[in-house]
């Protein structure tokens, strides 16, 4: 069975009075489409936790800093449909960029702390296309759940904080990251890799695990963190835009794991830019 698809306002909210109408619970599950696993395992969170799931599909230009990148970003929707068919999904909503931003539109939602530093240095406006794109798909959804991947780790906590400074009803739903067979972080942007840069990139994922288990047994971040740099080059990557230990919590930067922490790192692989994280256990 086809899954039911949204492109106006009207259209989804008036699936979500209906379900409101019948005491059902909302999830929301934000993406830019190019479904993958990951994306499907927030479906199946959102099916676990509420009643009704509705899938999110809109590429949003206010979040990309590179026009070429925009333009390479893939567009795939009649196969996200078919596989949130599968998935079980409720409703895509998949509005054009009139329904989000229409004639005139001139509001602007900015994150200050958790936006700075990391992917806010290396792409500047980004968090700030994110916030206000998902400001509107939580008030024009009205949900009660959002499920969201903790690749996107800075991601998580510029949307926790705007919604909770914009006092938006909606409880945010952190889900693991999903990874291939052999480690790497699926992402949408994967299917850009060559061959060959494909055989490389889960190296990103087993640089990281191998800093992490050394800072959890209480080595200092700064020596490890140069090691990683160095560790990434000699395996072929490029550029290496940032390696950081950052509290889990608020995302301060710290010198040794001496709380729940995260290893984050965004990285070049010719012209793809990879980015991951993983958990680091405070020493002991």
């Amino acid at each position: 069975m086809a899954v039911s698809i949204a492109r106006t306002v009207q259209a989804l909210r008036a699936a979500v009075s209906g379900w409101r109408a019948e005491g059902l619970s909302v999830g929301l599950v934000p993406t830019m489409g190019a479904l993958h696993d990951g994306h499907i395992s927030l479906v199946r969170a959102g099916l676990a936790r509420t009643d009704r799931v509705i899938v999110t599909l809109f590429v949003n230009p206010k979040q990309f800093n590179s026009p070429a990148d925009l333009a390479a970003y893939p567009r795939t929707e009649e196969s996200d449909a078919a596989k949130l068919a599968v998935a079980g999904a409720h409703l895509l909503y998949a509005p054009d960029a009139e329904a989000i931003y229409p004639q005139g539109f001139s509001t602007t939602v900015s994150v200050d702390g958790a936006s700075e530093g990391m992917e806010g240095a290396f792409r500047p406006g980004h968090f700030d296309g994110v916030a206000t794109v998902v400001a509107k798909l939580f008030l024009q959804s009205g949900a009660d759940c959002a499920f969201f991947g903790e690749k996107d780790f800075q991601q998580l906590h510029v949307v926790r904080r705007m919604a909770h400074d914009l006092d938006i009803a909606i409880e945010v739903i952190a889900c693991p990251t999903v990874r291939e067979a052999d480690g790497l972080a699926m992402s949408s942007r994967n299917v850009r890799l060559s061959p060959e840069e494909r055989a490389l990139a889960p190296r990103l994922a087993a640089v990281l695990f191998d800093a992490a288990e050394k800072l959890a047994a209480g080595a200092a971040a700064a020596p490890l963190l140069a090691d990683a740099r160095n560790a990434l080059g000699r395996a072929g990557f490029g550029a290496v835009d940032y390696i950081e230990l950052r509290s889990q919590a608020t995302l301060a930067t710290l010198e040794r794991a001496s709380e729940p922490a995260r290893l984050l790192a965004a990285v070049w692989l010719g012209e793809v830019r990879l980015i991951d994280n993983v958990a680091v256990a405070p020493a002991s």
